[in-house]
């Protein structure tokens, strides 16, 4: 069994279109994972809060809205699949969350630049539990900038009208408790914005362009783009790398959000989704309704016939087919003659 496994990794290595092979698995799945979906799926709720909305019941409910069209998305996929194609749903997928995540990014970017105004008098009705950096430096604070202040500090809302000039206080129970006693939301999170429900909309949209293509069509064509020698292993590899990249993004999220900003990061998945759809493009074949030895000589024509100009036919999937139609005929003349 030990030298058998060795012959396979020499051959998964020395074999062009092996090689070829599992580019494509791995790359499908890396993208599928920094496009940023695990980051909306683990961190949703968090997501809600930041673009505005202060009661966790609130943004616990909301999110919820993801799970769902995750999970429709998934079964449209099914129907869609063999319909319209692997490539093409990857590429109609990819389109959709680069414009979800670029209206994520701008409606953070306006959530974070346009906040509530910091009011003197609302934060000295509050005594003693006044941000300590507001209190060294009062100027013109919004709750963008409270939000920054360090120790953590929390924006108490006006009532009524959350738009309006507000408190910023010490974010800990106690100012949790006396600014929700008279009325006013607390943010801890993300700032009180007129555009809050855009980012619903944009996380929606998100996971409804994303789960019928990315979602499934990567674990689809990895089990359908390898020999049946190499199936088990480059399968294994390329669901490693996907797991190993959810890692990486779960973990960077919320680090990345505090570092650069929660508009700047949607902007990088959007700009990681851009070169995935470049990746797509250029390297992913066609699987569609091919057998698994026309996928092998599709392989190699896509090896030998390489070209990054997209925009031009590719002939390996019809040179699959021929030679399969004409291996057929060969049988069927074989069996007339006898």
């Amino acid at each position: 069994m030990g030298t058998n496994n060795k012959v396979q990794y020499w051959e998964l290595w020395s074999t062009t279109e092996i090689r070829y092979a599992l580019f494509v698995g791995v790359g499908l799945q890396v993208f599928q994972q920094f496009v940023g979906i695990n980051t909306v799926m683990y961190y949703s709720p968090t997501i809600v809060q930041l673009a505005g909305f202060a009661s966790n019941r609130t943004a616990l409910l909301l999110s919820l809205i993801t799970s769902g069209l995750n999970a429709s998305g998934s079964i449209a996929s099914i129907y869609l699949i063999d319909k319209a194609g692997r490539k093409k749903l990857v590429i109609f997928s990819l389109c959709g969350c680069i414009l979800a995540l670029g209206m994520l990014a701008g409606v953070f970017y306006q959530t974070t630049h346009h906040s509530p105004l910091v009011s003197m008098a609302a934060t000295q009705h509050y005594g003693n539990y006044t941000c300590p950096d507001y209190a060294r430096a009062p100027g013109i604070w919004d709750c963008t900038r409270c939000l920054k202040a360090n120790p953590d500090c929390g924006f108490c809302a006006a009532s009524g009208n959350q738009l309006l000039p507000g408190a910023c206080l010490i974010a800990n129970s106690t100012t949790k408790d006396m600014c929700s006693k008279t009325h006013r939301p607390w943010f801890t999170r993300g700032c009180p914005s007129k555009l809050g429900f855009l980012a619903i909309i944009g996380l929606a949209l998100y996971i409804a362009f994303f789960s019928p293509g990315m979602g499934t069509v990567p674990w689809v064509v990895n089990s359908e783009i390898y020999p049946l020698k190499f199936r088990g292993l480059c399968g294994g590899i390329a669901a490693t790398a996907c797991w190993i990249s959810n890692l990486i993004v779960a973990q960077t999220f919320l680090t990345l959000t505090v570092a650069i900003g929660t508009s700047n990061t949607f902007l990088l998945f959007g700009c990681i989704a851009v070169a995935g759809l470049f990746f797509t493009l250029v390297f992913m074949p066609e699987t569609k309704g091919l057998s698994f030895e026309q996928v092998e000589v599709m392989l190699q024509e896509r090896v030998r016939l390489f070209s990054f100009k997209f925009w031009k036919k590719d002939h390996s999937r019809e040179k699959s087919l021929d030679m399969e139609a004409t291996k057929v005929a060969t049988k069927e003349a074989k069996r007339a003659n006898k």
